[in-house]
């Protein structure tokens, strides 16, 4: 089961794009208290708050696209920017983030929080940054 949208590379548009997460997954049977939904939210959440504060150029979106795989199950969430040059560190890469800084930490808890995560380009515009989180 597919699910995409392309939103505003805004923070109003980040904001949406965990809304939408909860409620697509909501649709597939979790409730927006699960365990699931609540992990979900927060890693669409941190991808999409990256994709708009790194991944913005004037003019583009970003596109959220979820992909829930019944076997397991699993749902590997994709974040597309319009970046491609702006690569995040690799993953088991992380370095901790500074105590006294107010950012740094979002890729730590994708890193934590999914089973898997990583990055893709699929064409010369755009870069991917997507996880998989195993739905229980």
């Amino acid at each position: 089961m597919n699910f995409g949208i392309r939103l505003p590379a805004t923070p109003s548009g980040a904001r949406f794009a965990r809304h939408c997460a909860v409620g697509q997954l909501h649709g597939w049977g979790w409730t927006p208290d699960s365990e699931a939904s609540r992990t979900v939210a927060l890693l669409v959440a941190e991808l999409a708050t990256n994709a708009t504060r790194h991944g913005r150029l004037r003019g583009r979106q970003f596109r959220l696209r979820l992909t829930l795989y019944p076997e397991g199950p699993t749902l590997r969430v994709e974040v597309t920017d319009a970046r491609p040059e702006r690569r995040p560190p690799t993953p088991g890469t992380l370095q901790p983030a500074d105590p006294d800084s107010d950012s740094g930490r979002g890729l730590l808890l994708v890193e934590a929080l999914s089973t898997h995560w990583g990055t893709a380009g699929g064409d010369p515009y755009t870069k991917t940054v997507w996880c998989e989180i195993a739905l229980k």
